[in-house]
């Protein structure tokens, strides 16, 4: 349940916020000036913060300063006499999510508040695919790594412009959660967050789909349809999966996007509208284009600054943090107590490569709470998808390949040493130690050896992204080349 305080001079204008905010399932406390405000911020936790402009001790600005220096998570919400209108701009400049003019309508402020919460929590669900550092209080501070840094700082700044996006990553990554964030959070917050599915609409139907039509336009049009470009006017319109329309649609598309105009089917007058375009794709439309599939004026009108979210499998020290979040989500959705993941799952869990990524790992976790009938998460209640790991895991020591998802056994390469390494491992099971050979450094330097040759066929013998992606440093790679003798060229 969210938290808000509720801070004025005005011990009436208080209690009928308050009041307003309770009866619809907020956790509410007071406070009568902006140090209060600020004490209270300090010793607990609030998800927002209503704040009267004029106050003594502190100002509203002055209290808004303080609250977004010790949490800039806090969402602070403005509250004016019209004759303040200037403060409340300048707040929001400061920090603030939005302002309500007095007197305060109880359906304005609900609205208000309920808009706000959502966008913060669209937030945090799309910090999904980053780590989660626990602060002292208890507190989620969400989106620590470095990657997760960037990317937060881009949303940050294309939040405050009109710069169409594209947002690329494999499915499963978050895509859509990312141009909600941008929507909620930018100056059209207000205004509708539009999405079409561009590989879920028949051929046939998606330009009536993108930009309406009228009565009688073709066999089935029974009365006029606006379309989503229309619909989203003022707001944001989110493409997903971009990559999918064809090539007719996509000069249509493109002349839309340069003139901000369009035709109808079968009418004869031109809309023009006022909108913001984010699009999203898991394809490769840099190849795409190669081969003549996706317009290249198109690429560049969307591709202005893109987000690119990466793929859970390189970041598999989220899979905890993720799990746990999982976890709390659905016991409140299933009415249980499974309180945490068993060691020896846990292990099976770290092995999977994650092709489905954070959907998919929600979807394990779902699996495991409708099966699972004690405290814990066991391997037992795990899908079949990753059951085979752990017999796998039950019959050696495995040590897995998937983080660079490739199968390290098929290499075109016929070295001497590849084909030792394919006549003594298991290429079903990863890297399987020989246990009938208990020489360490042999052992070892095998599988230094297969690990070096899997990379650099991923990366095609680049040395610079084989030892960035592998998290080698480049020369220590080098010199494990020269020491196994392989050959980098060999895998261009």
């Amino acid at each position: 349940m969210f938290k808000i305080l509720v801070v004025d001079d005005d011990a009436d204008l208080r209690l009928s916020v308050s009041s307003a905010l309770s009866e619809n399932h907020y956790l509410v406390d007071q406070a009568k000036d902006g140090e209060e405000s600020i004490n209270r911020v300090r010793a607990g936790y609030y998800d927002l913060v209503l704040l009267d402009v004029n106050m003594p001790k502190f100002s509203g600005i002055e209290a808004l300063k303080e609250i977004k220096a010790h949490d800039p998570s806090i969402i602070v919400i403005i509250l004016t006499a019209f004759s303040n209108i200037r403060d409340a701009v300048a707040a929001t400049k400061e920090g603030a999510y939005n302002y309500l003019e007095k007197p305060i309508k109880a359906e304005n402020l609900v609205y208000l508040v309920d808009k706000a919460l959502r966008a913060k929590h669209m937030i945090r669900d799309m910090t999904l695919s980053a780590p989660v550092f626990k602060l002292p209080n208890g507190t989620d501070f969400i989106g620590q790594s470095t990657e997760m840094k960037r990317i937060f700082s881009v949303i940050d700044k294309l939040s405050r412009v009109d710069t169409a996006v594209l947002i690329r990553g494999e499915s499963g990554t978050g895509k859509e959660l990312v141009a909600q964030a941008l929507h909620f959070n930018s100056p059209r917050k207000d205004n509708r967050f539009v999405t079409i599915n561009c590989s879920a609409i028949p051929e046939n139907l998606i330009e009536s789909e993108f930009f309406g039509h009228e009565k009688g336009a073709f066999t089935g049009a029974d009365s006029r349809k606006i379309g989503k470009f229309q619909y989203a006017d003022g707001g944001t319109l989110f493409l997903d999966e971009i990559g999918d329309i064809s090539s007719g649609m996509q000069v249509k598309l493109l002349r839309a996007l340069q003139e901000k105009k369009f035709t109808p089917i079968g009418s004869n007058r031109e809309a023009e509208v006022n909108l913001r375009i984010v699009a999203a794709t898991n394809r490769n439309l840099e190849e795409m284009i190669r081969k003549n599939y996706f317009r290249e004026d198109l690429f560049y009108r969307l591709n202005v600054l893109p987000i690119q979210l990466p793929p859970l499998r390189e970041r598999k020290n989220d899979i905890e943090v993720l799990a746990k979040y999982f976890i709390e989500k659905f016991n409140q959705q299933y009415h249980k107590n499974i309180t945490h993941i068993s060691i020896e799952a846990m292990e099976v869990i770290k092995l999977h490569s994650w092709p489905g990524n954070i959907r998919e790992l929600e979807n394990v976790i779902e699996h495991a709470f409708v099966i699972e009938t004690t405290p814990a998460i066991t391997i037992s209640s795990l899908p079949d998808s990753l059951a085979h790991l752990s017999r796998a895991k039950a019959k050696g020591t495995i040590l897995n390949f998937e983080r660079l998802q490739v199968d390290p056994f098929k290499s075109s390469t016929s070295s001497p040493s590849t084909l030792q390494m394919n006549a003594a491992i298991n290429p079903s099971a990863g890297f399987k130690l020989d246990i009938n050979r208990l020489d360490f450094q042999a052992n070892k330097e095998e599988f230094e050896k297969q690990f070096l040759m899997s990379a650099l066929k991923k990366f095609k013998g680049r040395i610079n992204q084989t030892a960035l992606h592998a998290n080698i440093p480049k020369k220590t790679l080098l010199r494990k080349l020269e020491k196994y003798r392989i050959n980098a060229r060999d895998y261009f």
